[in-house]
């Protein structure tokens, strides 16, 4: 088992940036894909980035693409999402995930574990 603890949100005006973070305890000896994934209120809940176990590849939702940054520290079992030029259509619970696979990242079902969230709130 993997528990996942997301931290980070918070309310931040347009344009502004905030860092999640998501640190992983328990099972960490093996290799995991993480992703990131939000649900706006009463939307479904949609991918936004995803990360290979090595960080070699990264993939991004378009809608982020330019703006947001996956990265991870393999050393603290720690996956980062770096939001910059937020907007308020960003406004969202954000969850993190992880994945014994490696591929099909941008796909709810290919995750095994995932986190409570964090609010990310954006005022225009």
């Amino acid at each position: 088992q993997v528990q996942l603890v997301e931290s980070g949100g918070g309310l931040v005006q347009a344009g502004g940036s905030l860092r999640l973070s998501c640190a992983a305890s328990g099972r960490t000896d093996r290799n995991y894909a993480m992703g990131w994934f939000r649900q706006p209120l009463g939307k479904q809940r949609e991918f936004v980035a995803a990360i290979s176990w090595r960080g070699i590849r990264t993939y991004y939702a378009d809608f982020v693409k330019g703006r947001f940054t996956i990265t991870r520290d393999n050393a603290k079992n720690t996956v980062y999402l770096q939001m910059n030029s937020l907007k308020p259509e960003d406004t969202a619970v954000y969850y993190c995930a992880a994945a014994e696979l490696d591929y099909r990242l941008e796909y709810k079902g290919t995750y095994n574990y995932w986190g409570q969230g964090t609010q990310v709130t954006v005022s225009s």
